[in-house]
């Protein structure tokens, strides 16, 4: 029982830092595209999008998936 417990615990931590690194990447990749540098900002984004399967409800998620269409 407590493996389970400390797996979801690790699970969360990795998550919330996940979140940071989107958080960070819609950041950068905003200010790559209004500097034009639109295929670093794609390249940069794209991946760390791309952890993400669920809670696409989010404000960078939804953010992130509006750069990358508006960045095709």
């Amino acid at each position: 029982m407590q493996a389970s417990k400390r797996e979801r615990a690790g699970n969360g931590a990795g998550l919330e830092g996940k979140s940071r690194e989107l958080h960070s990447a819609v950041s950068t990749a905003r200010l790559w595209r209004d500097q034009g540098k639109k295929r670093q900002a794609r390249e940069l984004l794209a991946p760390v999008y791309g952890w993400f399967t669920e809670e696409f409800d989010t404000r960078d998620l939804k953010d992130a998936k509006a750069l990358l269409e508006f960045m095709r």
